[in-house]
């Protein structure tokens, strides 16, 4: 008789893809080191982020700050926006270059189950697409190539999936964009209000249809990284506090896990107790917990061609 261990997840079939010859175990898959996906649309998309950015950076130091006359609105906003700017360009980085949590490639084998000590009657699934044994609540990512524990998606503009462990350098990737994106928005109105009061070549150092187009611009960049980043700042932030993943929501997953409390969660996902660690893309995430779905690489052995696996029952 089958122990009434749910099916957490519906197992991927792909035709062929279960010969023992396309499933070998890698000679070597190092923790602890820099994690970056090989996807050109990705990469334009991160260079692209950091861009415009930087156009941003351009276009309020040079064309809104630097010719003020007021020094201390030129000091306290370049502060504050340069200082924001940073901290987005810093947790861009860290949740591109951060393993989001893959399950080591190859490790289904009969050992590594064995070395689980699963009860009798538990179901475990192997993912046919990498050879993984899949922990509960992991999701394979066709991009990166890997199972990802409780993937949310899968991010072109950080050419990276947001997973159990790059979420909050996500998380505080759009909450600076959407800060630095409002700043800029404040800084624009304010200088076309500015600049019409007084003559346009005195306000800034370039050429009036110039100061207008670069305004103009940034004006467009902000508003619509202002909106986008809001909403992905929103949606993760509900994501973590109903302790559901963007893929679960989207397709549609009944909860087979026990769901923690929102403010449990938050602590779970930024790493920690409420302090200014939260805010920092420096910071590591401190409180993860070790549970059974912390999957050790380098597993030995042959890797076995079912994937679904039952524990069978001890007579």
């Amino acid at each position: 008789m089958r122990s009434p261990v749910p099916r957490f997840r519906d197992v991927e079939r792909q035709a062929g893809s279960l010969q023992p010859t396309q499933c070998v175990p890698p000679c070597h898959d190092r923790q602890n080191t820099m994690w970056f996906v090989r996807d050109a649309c990705g990469i334009v998309c991160g260079v692209i982020t950091w861009l415009l950015v930087f156009f941003a950076e351009f276009v309020v130091l040079f064309v809104m700050l630097l010719p003020s006359k007021n020094l201390t609105y030129s000091l306290v906003n370049g502060t504050i926006f340069n200082s924001l700017a940073f901290l987005a360009l810093a947790s861009h980085f860290r949740a591109m270059c951060t393993d989001p949590g893959a399950v080591p490639k190859g490790n289904a084998t009969k050992e590594y189950i064995e070395s689980l000590q699963l009860k009798p009657g538990q179901v475990v699934y192997k993912c046919p697409k990498c050879c993984s044994i899949k922990p509960d609540r992991a999701h394979h990512c066709s991009v990166c190539k890997r199972c990802i524990r409780k993937m949310d998606h899968h991010c072109p503009w950080v050419n990276n999936c947001v997973g159990e462990s790059n979420q909050k350098y996500f998380v505080l990737f759009t909450m600076y964009i959407a800060l630095i994106s409002l700043h800029a928005l404040v800084m624009v109105v304010f200088h076309f209000l500015y600049c019409f009061e007084d003559d346009w070549t005195k306000c800034s150092t370039f050429s009036p249809p110039a100061t207008v187009i670069l305004l103009i611009l940034l004006c467009f960049e902000s508003l619509l990284f202002l909106i986008f980043t809001s909403v992905m700042f929103g949606t993760q932030v509900h994501s973590i506090c109903t302790d559901e993943t963007g893929i679960e929501r989207l397709k549609g997953e009944a909860p087979t896990w026990e769901k923690i409390p929102c403010w449990e969660a938050m602590k779970l996902a930024l790493g920690g107790p409420l302090s200014l660690t939260w805010f920092s893309p420096f910071s590591d995430l401190s409180c993860r917990k070790n549970d059974s779905s912390s999957i050790p690489a380098g597993p030995q052995g042959e890797i076995i061609e079912e994937d679904v696996i039952e524990i069978p029952l001890q007579h």
